[in-house]
């Protein structure tokens, strides 16, 4: 029982390790995992490593690929664009639904979400390069508050779907994106101030605004990704 559980441990720390390395951007998209170099970068067993690919890979931060293992998540263009215009398209919908159907019960609920993710530190203590967890679970709350004044709880449903979908990319924005100086802060209380002044036309632009700028940062990694790549191979 102890040693099951002491492995038990040691999977979970290996996993949380390798899932840091992945949102920092330290282990690249399309990175291809092999164990003799994670056994060394994580002093830890082929067994141990499997066991902690295998949960990242349900979670979508790698991928099982037949008969070569697995690589960290690639930076497909053609998802991030099909993603990011159906998230536009929804998301947009659902927000002016939002800010015309959404009491005052809902404005709490933004208001409180709001300050607490702006009070909340964006990037890991002593790692600058990845966004830290209780902040992503703040904005998650923000963005999940911004559209909960929704009636239509389907509508609702579908949009928060995508948000999930979009979560990888997101965390990728801060090592990848290469903009120190993006003004967050900013992007949400323009979102919050559109909102709370009922202003759905105000709020969907902010909104597509605020999306279309993380793609159009990580559509410009994946081209120094590739332009990386094929020096390399020069």
């Amino acid at each position: 029982m102890v040693a099951k559980g002491g492995k038990q441990t040691l999977s979970d720390d290996v996993r949380a390790r390798l899932r840091a390395d992945i949102l920092s951007g330290r282990l690249l998209p399309g990175y291809r995992l092999k164990f003799p170099e994670l056994g060394t970068r994580y002093d830890a067993s082929v067994s141990v490593l499997r066991e902690a690919l295998v949960r990242l890979a349900e979670q979508g931060l790698v991928r099982s690929e037949p008969h070569q293992g697995f690589v960290v998540t690639p930076l497909s263009r053609e998802q991030l664009w099909e993603l990011t215009e159906a998230r536009v398209e929804l998301e947009t919908l659902v927000l002016r639904r939002s800010v015309v159907e959404g009491d005052l019960a809902w404005e709490s609920r933004l208001v409180a979400a709001h300050h607490t993710l702006e009070r909340t530190p964006y990037t890991a203590e002593g790692d600058d390069q990845r966004v830290d967890d209780d902040w992503a679970t703040a904005h998650a709350a923000f963005h999940e508050a911004l559209l909960a004044g929704c009636t239509n709880q389907r509508l609702l449903r579908m949009a928060l779907g995508l948000r999930d979908e979009a979560e990888l990319y997101r965390r990728w924005s801060q090592p990848l994106g290469d903009e120190p100086g993006r003004d967050l802060t900013g992007e949400h209380r323009a979102l919050l101030e559109a909102a709370l002044t009922r202003d759905p036309d105000a709020a969907a632009a902010a909104l597509c605004a605020h999306v279309r700028h993380t793609t159009e940062l990580l559509l410009a990694a994946a081209d120094r990704l590739d332009h990386d790549h094929s020096e390399a191979q020069e």
